[in-house]
C-alpha cells in the first residue's frame, strides 16, 4: 500500500528512472506481442491483396487459412525461442532467429499447399499473399525490437546525462574518434561527449559519432559569447606540440573549463579506465619530449651485473632502481639510511619486479667501516650515488650534516669504488653546485671535485662520472607537491620571490640521463642536460591554482615570504669559466669545469670533515669557500665570510 502511494507521488523523471531500471518483460508477454504483430501482418497482407484485385483461394474459409498460417508461425517461434531474448539487448542473433522462424513457417505452408495441390489439384493459400506476409511480419517484428531497444537507450542516456559532465574532445582525428567510442561505450564513465574541436579552421558539414565538429575559431567565438554549454574538455596530450598544448590550456583556463587528460589507448581499454581519465596536472604542461637514446649499450652495461644504488629509497634513487630493474641485472643493492622509506621501497620493488634479486641495506654512507664490508661482499660493477642532503634552508642551518653526508659520504663511496675496482661510479649532482650561494650547493660542488680528482688517482681503474641537472618534478620536497598541498588546504600559496625562476625535468628523464651518462662516460666528465626554458615559479603557482578551478588571489591568495637563506633567484647549469663540449646526443653536454689534484682536495676535505665532526659552523663554511672559490653566500649568516 505504501509503495503504491509513493509511486503516485513520483514525478515524470522518477517514472523515466523506473523505465530505465526495469529488468525485462515476462516471456509470455513478448510472445503475446509477437502474436499480435503477426495478426496485424496477416490483416495488412490481406488488405494489400484486395487492393491489387487478386482473389484468395476459397477451398477453405479464409479465417481457417489465416489461423493455419499463424499456427505454423507460432510453432516455429517456439522452436527457435524468438521470445526468450531481452528486447532492449536485441542483437543480430535475435533478428536472425525471427527471420529463420518466419522463413521456415512460410516454406512449411508452401510445402503443405503443394502437397494438397498434388492430391486434389487445388491450392489452399495464395503464394503472393505469403510473400507479403513474410516481408511485413519480419519488418514489424524487427521494428518492434529495435524501437524498444532505442527507447531504452534514449531513456538510459537521458538518465545518465543528468549526472554526467558535458565535455568536448580536443581533436577530430582517428585517435579522438577511437577515444570517444570507448567513452561512449562505457556506462560507468561520468562523461557526456557533446562534440569535437577541430585543430583546423576549415569548416566541415559532417558529424562524428552523431556529434558536431567545431572549428578552432568557432569554438573560441562561442566561448566568448557564452554559447558553449560544457564543463570541460578532454585533451589528448600526446597529439599536441607543447606550444599548442599551452595555447589550448590557456583558452580553457580563461573560460573556467575543466581540462581532462586522456590516457593512451591501451590504458583506455583497460578495466581501470575510470582511474586513468584524470584532470590535467601541472606536470603535464611542464613535460618536454623525453630524450630518446639507444638503449643497447645501457642494457649491455647492466645486464647480469651487480648494481649499487645509494639513496635508493628517495625519489631519484627509486626511479634509478626501476629503470635498472628493466635491464635484467644480476642483483640490485639498494642502500639508504631512512628506515621506513627503505621498507616501503622493498615492498614496492618486490611486487613490481618479482624476478629481480634485490638486497635492501640500512646504512649511513658517512660510516666507512659499515660500507667497506658491503663493497667487499658484492663486488659491484656499477654504483649510482644518489644519497644526499638537498634542502637548502635546512642544510644552511646545519652545514656539518651537509659535509658529513654530501662530502664525507661521497668520499667514502668513491674511495671504496676505486679500491674494489668498480667499473663505473656515477654521482648525481645538482645545478645548485654551479656558482653556489648556499652550503648545500657548495657541499655538492666539493663532492664533484673529489670524484673528479680520483679519475687520475694512482692505479685507479674506475670511471668516475658526474651528472648535473635542475629541479625534478614530483621529487621529495619539490615545489609542486608543496603548492598542491597549500591549494588543497585553501591557501595561501607561498612564494619566496615574485621573480624566482627554476629549471624543471621529469624524474624519469633525469634518471634516463644518469643511466646514459654512466654508459657514455670515459671518466672525469660532468654531464649536463639541456633543461629547456626556465619556468617562473609565480606563473607555475597561478597555473596550478587555475587548474584546480580556482582564481589566483581571489580564491587562493599568493603571498611572498622572501628569499630563504642561501636561495638565489635563478639556477645555472654551467659555471662562468666552464667550457661545454658536445656529445653524441644534442641534448647532453659535457661541462669542463676546473678540477683539483687529488692530494689537494683530499687534504681540504679532511679539514672540513674534522670541523664538521666538531660542529664548528663558521670554520666549515670558511673551508668550503676556500675549496669552491665561486661560493658566495646569499641572504645567509655566512655572507660576512665573503668580505
Amino acid at each position: 500500500m505504501e509503495k503504491a502511494k509513493n509511486r503516485k507521488r513520483f514525478s515524470l523523471n522518477d517514472n523515466v528512472l523506473y523505465l530505465a531500471d526495469f529488468k525485462f518483460l515476462p516471456r509470455w508477454v513478448i510472445l503475446i506481442i509477437d502474436l499480435f504483430i503477426i495478426l496485424v501482418s496477416i490483416l495488412i497482407s490481406h488488405l494489400l491483396i484486395l487492393n491489387l484485385h487478386v482473389s484468395h483461394y476459397r477451398i477453405f474459409p479464409l479465417s481457417y487459412v489465416f489461423l493455419f498460417v499463424i499456427g505454423v508461425n507460432v510453432l516455429y517461434m517456439y522452436i527457435f525461442k524468438t521470445y526468450l531474448g531481452v528486447i532492449r539487448h536485441s542483437t543480430f542473433v535475435d533478428l536472425f532467429k525471427i527471420f529463420t522462424a518466419n522463413i521456415c513457417s512460410i516454406l512449411t505452408v508452401i510445402a503443405v499447399n503443394y502437397i494438397y495441390y498434388l492430391g486434389t489439384g487445388e491450392k489452399v493459400v495464395l503464394i503472393p499473399f505469403l510473400g507479403l506476409y513474410f516481408a511485413i511480419s519480419c519488418l514489424l517484428l524487427f521494428v518492434f525490437r529495435l524501437f524498444v531497444k532505442g527507447i531504452f537507450n534514449i531513456v538510459k542516456e537521458n538518465k545518465r546525462s543528468a549526472s554526467r559532465k558535458k565535455i568536448y574532445i580536443l581533436g577530430d582525428d582517428d585517435t579522438s574518434v577511437a577515444i570517444a567510442q570507448v567513452i561512449l561505450s562505457n556506462p560507468n564513465l561520468p562523461f557526456d561527449i557533446r562534440g569535437f574541436i577541430s585543430y583546423h579552421d576549415k569548416k566541415v558539414n559532417i558529424k562524428l559519432l552523431d556529434r558536431k565538429i567545431l572549428t578552432k575559431a568557432d569554438f573560441i567565438s562561442q566561448l566568448k559569447n557564452s554559447k558553449i554549454d560544457v564543463s570541460g574538455v578532454l585533451v589528448i596530450k600526446e597529439a599536441l606540440q607543447k606550444d599548442d598544448l599551452d595555447f589550448w590550456v590557456n583558452v580553457f583556463l580563461e573560460n573556467n573549463l575543466k581540462i581532462y587528460k586522456s590516457p593512451n589507448m591501451q590504458k583506455l581499454r583497460s578495466k581501470e579506465i575510470i582511474n586513468n581519465l584524470k584532470t590535467i596536472q601541472i606536470e603535464d604542461l611542464l613535460n618536454r619530449k623525453p630524450i630518446k637514446l639507444d638503449n643497447t649499450e645501457v642494457k649491455k652495461r647492466h645486464f647480469q651485473k651487480t648494481v649499487l644504488v645509494t639513496g635508493g629509497a628517495g625519489s631519484i634513487g627509486k626511479e634509478i632502481v626501476r629503470q635498472v630493474a628493466l635491464l635484467e641485472p644480476m642483483q640490485i643493492i639498494i642502500l639508504d639510511q631512512s628506515e621506513t622509506p627503505l621498507y616501503d621501497t622493498e615492498l614496492e620493488m618486490k611486487e613490481l619486479y618479482p624476478d629481480i634479486n634485490f638486497k635492501f641495506i640500512l646504512a649511513d654512507i658517512s660510516n666507512y667501516s659499515r660500507l667497506e664490508p658491503i663493497f667487499k661482499k658484492y663486488q659491484f660493477s656499477m654504483v649510482y650515488h644518489a644519497a644526499a642532503y638537498k634542502h637548502v634552508p635546512l642544510v644552511e642551518e646545519n652545514p656539518h650534516e651537509a659535509v658529513l653526508v654530501n662530502v664525507l659520504g661521497t668520499k667514502n663511496l668513491s674511495l671504496l669504488a676505486c679500491k674494489y675496482k668498480v667499473n663505473r661510479f656515477v654521482m648525481v649532482s645538482t645545478d645548485k653546485a654551479v656558482n653556489p650561494t648556499n652550503v648545500m650547493g657548495a657541499s655538492k660542488r666539493v663532492a664533484e671535485l673529489f670524484v673528479q680528482s680520483l679519475q687520475n688517482y694512482e692505479n685507479n681503474s674506475t670511471k668516475f662520472i658526474t651528472t648535473r641537472f635542475g629541479n625534478v618534478l614530483g621529487s621529495n620536497g619539490s615545489v609542486i607537491p608543496h603548492f598542491r598541498k597549500q591549494i588543497e588546504k585553501g591557501g595561501p600559496v607561498t612564494i619566496t620571490h615574485p621573480n624566482i625562476v627554476r629549471y624543471f625535468m621529469t624524474i624519469a628523464e633525469a634518471c634516463e640521463l644518469v643511466l646514459h651518462a654512466g654508459t657514455m662516460g670515459t671518466g672525469g666528465e660532468i654531464y649536463v642536460f639541456d633543461m629547456g626554458d626556465p619556468v617562473k615559479i609565480l606563473d607555475l603557482a597561478k597555473r596550478m591554482i587555475k587548474l584546480s578551478g580556482l582564481e589566483p588571489n581571489d580564491d587562493i591568495k599568493i603571498i611572498y615570504t622572501g628569499l630563504r637563506p642561501g636561495e638565489k633567484l635563478y639556477e645555472e647549469l654551467l659555471s662562468d669559466n666552464a667550457k661545454t663540449l658536445p656529445t653524441s646526443h644534442e641534448k647532453i653536454m659535457i661541462s669542463k669545469d676546473p678540477s683539483m689534484h687529488f692530494s689537494e682536495i683530499d687534504e681540504l676535505t679532511e679539514l672540513v670533515i674534522s670541523y664538521s665532526k666538531k660542529e664548528e659552523k663558521q670554520e666549515i663554511v670558511k673551508v668550503l669557500k676556500c675549496i669552491v672559490k665561486e661560493f658566495k653566500s646569499n641572504n645567509s649568516i655566512y655572507e660576512s665570510l665573503d668580505q
